[in-house]
């Protein structure tokens, strides 16, 4: 299947995007193989048949009024837009510009004639028959001009018998003039012509605020050539993964890599959202965008250009356009009936009072024609989009990136939230506490077995052993016939004999440990510690404390996602029940669930859903992919997220801020709240000069005044929204008041403590 992109020059509003689906879709088999960037004027086309050539399609695009330029011709990567001309730019400004011009002529010649600015404004649009025809030419002259860009994309609706708001335009400037309304036919056609320029320059400030995105990162760098060791300079697409990269104090990091060099601080909010500079020392992570502060530094890159976190978040927030929320397709639906709906009712109104009721025709046509004006859906069609991209943006500069319009409104329905433990509502970063040898055992013998079995393993405790092992100046053998026990530990040979490490609940189902050994290792489980055992095939060799430190911010999180109205929140893990129920008491959470495996998180948030219907799932690891594509939403911690997670996710918090989740749901509710007064806002206006009509004190300047005004007041109203901050407030200290001890869930055939 062929993907072929087009810029679309003219696609300014949703209802260019209805026309094009009607138009292209048949040729490419069916809207589906269609999607469409508002913002950005794109259209990208998956073509399953060959012969649809790229030329077809800008065929079959020129037939609607606008045109197609494939986007490899329009954009070249630091270019966009370089190439178009003075009149594609500032065309649309320049002939509204004349429009405007042409009416106040025509005005002050009417005025001079009549002797009175207000016999002008009141008796014009009649006396200029009377005084001449150069008022009329110059008000023909402004209508001309207003209706340029509209009048094709009107004759293509008449053509696919599809009215559309060019087509209303249209039919009400040439209605105006057929009844001698001259003034008021330029008057529209001006109007209508600012309303669609001051249309596209608010959705150009939108489309701003996402290339702004793309201008943060640099487009050059300079590395040691690994051949001869001199320092060069070239684009990033050009420099290999692996070399060593300099960034000199106040510049940006070119691409993402670790550091190996110096020290410094680091601005990473056009990644993260985070305002505090970062620490960052050999060993630590750096992300292309953000900005060196004070030190010199050299680092590792670990990442081609095209594959930085920077340019993985452009590119979801360019594809989350085209996953479009509920209330943007009920709005598209609406429209394609709304539409017709009001061309038959000024029909009507045109018709009827003059047949059945005695009515003056000249008057009911007037009517009929504030009705087409008013019925203009471009102010409900063009304020959705809008507010979703806005509040994708705004939530994108905050550090938290969500992957469409649909999972921007999800978060504002969540009933309940289930939260993964390790990594989630701690750091993820354990550390070996107490190192207890049994059977004769030493604590440098243990510690070397361990490390050798946690070696092949990527499981934070894994790493914790591994980092004391190394900080002790531990060597540790090889470890053969590897093999992982999915959730519960790892198996291997070392020595040429078998050896196991795991839980305290793999230990206890070998049925291997004394009851002294029980007894010790229930004892610390009961202080919070987890616990790594290692044992052979006839004996236990000792074990491992490791504790896991709670994010400063998760009490507090949680306490405001109760505040917000979220029924449940629970705590899952894979750990032991007694470190669970520490954890859930420290944290808040209203209940917990421990020794999960990750098929039993899966079927957890299933049970989940089905009592409290929409839930979110907070994870950071593999393990938790799967439960987070089973839940309504799905969140990742994006900067400790394994890459499974987050590209399952539906959102991805950048910064590993758990304060987030509840700024999440306010932006998510803020920005339902301004699509539905958008849309109120536009029906209501509608609703009220059709009610004027009906009585015939609306007007035609009244009409397209309401319907620019209307127009404007949504795009800004959803404007707003680039605003959207996180609110600064004060963290609870973790030694504050307890909250009430949590109650865990009961599930059939597992006990869990009362």
């Amino acid at each position: 299947m062929e993907r072929m992109i087009f810029r679309i020059k003219g696609m300014c509003c949703g209802e260019e995007i209805a026309v094009l689906k009607r138009q292209v879709g048949p040729l490419v088999g069916g809207e589906l193989n269609l999607a469409f960037d508002l913002l950005e004027s794109k259209m990208t086309v998956l073509s399953p048949d060959e012969a649809v050539t790229s030329e077809k399609i800008r065929e079959a695009v020129a037939q609607t009024g606008m045109e197609a330029v494939p986007w490899d011709e329009f954009c070249v990567p630091g270019t966009c837009g370089v190439e178009e001309g003075a009149w594609q730019r500032h065309g649309r400004l320049f002939m509204c510009g004349a429009s405007g011009a042409f009416i106040l002529a025509g005005f002050l010649l009417e005025a001079y004639r009549l002797g009175s600015f207000w016999d002008a404004l009141s008796e014009g649009h009649a006396e200029a028959l009377r005084y001449g025809n150069a008022a009329i030419l110059l008000y023909t002259a402004a209508v001309v001009t207003g209706i340029w860009y509209v009048l094709p994309k009107a004759l293509f609706a008449v053509r696919r018998l599809r009215p559309d708001m060019n087509l209303l335009m249209t039919v009400a400037v040439l209605g105006a003039m057929g009844i001698g309304q001259w003034l008021e036919a330029a008057s529209v056609s001006f109007l209508f012509s600012l309303a669609l320029v001051l249309e596209s320059w608010s959705v150009g400030r939108a489309r701003r605020a996402i290339k702004a995105l793309v201008d943060i990162s640099p487009t050059k760098a300079r590395f040691i050539c690994p051949t001869d060791g001199n320092i060069e300079e070239k684009p990033v697409e050009d420099i290999p993964v692996g070399v060593t990269v300099l960034v000199r104090p106040g510049e940006k990091i070119p691409l993402d890599g670790v550091v190996t060099k110096g020290i410094t601080s680091v601005n990473q909010s056009p990644i993260t959202g985070e305002s505090a500079p970062v620490f960052k020392e050999p060993g630590d992570e750096v992300f292309a965008g953000t900005i060196n502060a004070e030190g010199a530094i050299e680092f590792r890159s670990t990442r081609p250009a095209s594959n930085t976190t920077l340019s993985r978040i452009i590119h979801m927030v360019e594809d989350a356009q085209a996953r479009r929320a509920p209330v943007e397709q009920w709005v598209e639906k609406f429209a394609l009936v709304y539409t017709p709906a009001m061309m038959v009712l000024a029909l009507l109104i045109a018709v009827i009072p003059p047949v059945f009721l005695g009515g003056i025709w000249t008057d009911w046509f007037y009517q009929a024609l504030v009705i087409l004006v008013i019925a203009c859906p471009c102010s409900l069609v063009i304020s959705t989009p809008v507010s979703i991209v806005a509040g994708l943006t705004s939530a994108a500069r905050n550090g938290v990136l969500i992957k469409g319009g649909a999972f921007l409104e999800a978060p504002a329905r969540l009933k309940g939230i289930a939260l993964d433990k390790t990594g989630t509502l701690t750091y993820g970063q354990p550390t070996v506490q107490q190192i207890i040898p049994t059977d004769n055992h030493t604590e440098e013998e243990l510690l070397a077995n361990a490390a050798a079995l946690e070696s092949h393993c990527t499981h934070p405790f894994a790493r914790a052993i591994l980092e004391h092992a190394q900080a002790r100046g531990v060597t540790f053998p090889e470890a053969e016939d590897f093999s992982i026990l999915p959730g519960q530990g790892a198996q291997g040979t070392i020595h040429n004999k078998s050896y196991w490490i795991g839980s305290h609940r793999l230990l206890e189902q070998w049925r291997h440990e004394t009851p002294e050994f029980h007894e010790m290792a229930t004892r610390l489980e009961d202080e919070g510690h987890s616990l790594v055992i290692m044992w052979c095939n006839d004996h236990v060799c000792g074990l491992m404390s490791v504790a896991d430190q709670v994010r400063t911010e998760a009490r507090q999180a949680i306490s405001e996602l109760k505040e917000l109205g979220i029924q449940k929140i629970v705590m899952i893990t894979g750990d032991n029940q007694r470190t669970a129920e520490q954890m859930a008491h420290t944290t808040g959470v209203d209940a917990y669930r421990a020794e999960l495996l990750p098929e039993d998180k899966v079927r957890f948030v299933a049970e989940l859903e089905e009592d409290l219907g929409n839930v979110a799932m907070v994870g950071d690891g593999v393990n938790d992919a799967p439960a987070m594509a089973m839940a309504s939403v799905g969140i990742a911690m994006g900067a400790m997220g394994t890459d499974a997670a987050v590209e399952t996710a539906d959102i991805a918090l950048m910064s590993d801020d758990l304060s987030k989740l509840p700024w999440l749901i306010r932006h998510s509710r803020r920005t339902l709240k301004v699509i539905k007064q958008n849309i109120l806002f536009s029906l209501g206006i509608k609703l009220l000069f059709i009610s004027m009509t009906l009585f015939g004190t609306a007007t035609l300047w009244m009409a397209i005044a309401a319907d620019m005004g209307a127009s404007l007041l949504v795009i800004f109203n959803g404007l707003r929204l680039l605003r959207s901050k996180q609110q600064g407030q004060e963290r609870i200290n973790s030694d504050s008041t307890d909250p009430p001890f949590p109650q865990p869930l009961r599930s059939p055939g597992r006990q869990f403590p009362a």
